[in-house]
């Protein structure tokens, strides 16, 4: 098991984005948490296998219909004891 951290830059907010990202990681098997960032990015954090992680960034990429990503910066990140869900943080 692997985690990474995603920034989210672009059109993110206000369009589903957090929703969407939920759902994609539910879908591929990868626990963690998406939230709103104040400043207008998304920051989404991931664990599961690297092949997953992979998925999971390209449709980071895609986004929900409304969004326009412009740019999602990626680091490896420290596992967290985040239990077995994807959940979505308030700001």
């Amino acid at each position: 098991m692997t985690a990474r951290r995603w920034l989210v830059r672009g059109r993110v907010q206000g369009v589903g984005f957090r929703y969407f990202a939920q759902r994609e990681a539910v879908a591929l098997g990868v626990t963690g948490w998406v939230r709103n960032m104040d400043e207008g990015r998304v920051e989404v954090f991931g664990q599961g296998n690297p092949a997953d992680l992979d998925a999971l960034e390209g449709r980071l990429w895609q986004g929900p219909q409304w969004a326009e990503v412009r740019e999602v910066e990626v680091s490896e990140a420290a596992i967290e004891s985040s239990g077995t869900t994807f959940k979505i943080q308030l700001s």
